[in-house]
């Protein structure tokens, strides 16, 4: 691929999830309009927060658990599974279909993609692969999106170690993704709802076996700068991109603004399903 410039946003410090979910929206609207370069946006959260994907069921959410964490709660515009984001670094990608790293089918640019974050791992000495997923069984009644298997799973011996999934809408491409750096990947199972406690033990002692953080495998914290270090060089080397780092424009803040009050701040969007 020929060289391209994208803008990097990079933001460590953390956001609420409405408003961070209303900022990729906006990215994507202003991306979409020709306003806006492709981006690889780099974001933190505070509280830490359940996402649900977009056509997950509100039913799986345990409301009083959460409320006792004092955890945050938002529905995202990608698929998947729910994600507790704590002690880690989320990223998006947001461009145009037709541009050629977000080109063709989703599978292809999951493809692509994977590339850099496979190579902004090993700059963190972690020596993940990437793989098509050819698992599927009880997909549908899994609430955790780390025990799922995705398009193209980016794995540590056998363990997911990646979650990502991608939107796409008006030739605009939107893809999350999200890296557990450190910390305890159980305590989704705390604020999701099942039959009995011996089910919420059994899913958590699941997720142990099928999912890993970075610490986990290199048994050293790495902080949210080196891993947004890591991504930006990854992309930067393997994609052939070059970065300007720039803030999110006036437009888009305000459209992130409209979008928390209209819709990711709402009840009647994270209730939706």
């Amino acid at each position: 691929m020929e060289n391209a410039t994208w803008r990097l946003i990079r933001a460590p410090h953390p956001e609420k999830g409405a408003w961070n979910m209303a900022l990729d929206e906006a990215i994507l609207d202003q991306v979409e309009a020709g306003f806006s370069k492709p981006t690889l946006r780099l974001y933190a959260w505070n509280p830490a927060c359940l996402s649900l994907g977009y056509a997950q069921s509100f039913e799986d959410v345990d409301l009083p658990a959460l409320s006792s964490f004092g955890w945050d709660l938002v529905r995202r515009p990608t698929g998947g599974r729910a994600i507790l984001h704590t002690d880690e670094i989320t990223f998006s990608i947001i461009g145009l279909s037709k541009e050629p790293r977000l080109a063709g089918s989703i599978i292809e640019s999951y493809q692509r993609l994977a590339q850099a974050l496979l190579h902004a791992l090993a700059i963190l000495n972690v020596p993940a692969v990437a793989k098509e997923s050819a698992e599927t069984a009880s997909k549908q009644a899994n609430p955790v999106c780390f025990e799922v298997p995705s398009h193209y799973e980016i794995t540590f011996d056998g363990k997911k170690l990646l979650g990502s999934a991608q939107a796409r809408r008006r030739g605009g491409v939107l893809q999350h993704g999200s890296l557990p750096l450190f910390g305890d990947l159980t305590r989704i199972t705390k604020v999701l709802k099942f039959k009995d406690e011996i089910s919420r033990q059994a899913a958590a002692d699941r997720l142990l076996v099928r999912a890993a953080t970075v610490e986990s495998i290199i048994y050293e914290q790495i902080s949210w700068n080196q891993a947004a270090d890591a991504l930006t060089q990854g992309f930067k080397e393997k994609l052939n991109l070059s970065f300007v780092e720039e803030p999110p424009t006036p437009a888009e803040n305000d459209l992130a603004e409209k979008w928390t009050a209209e819709k990711y701040g709402r009840e009647s969007w994270t209730r939706r399903l």
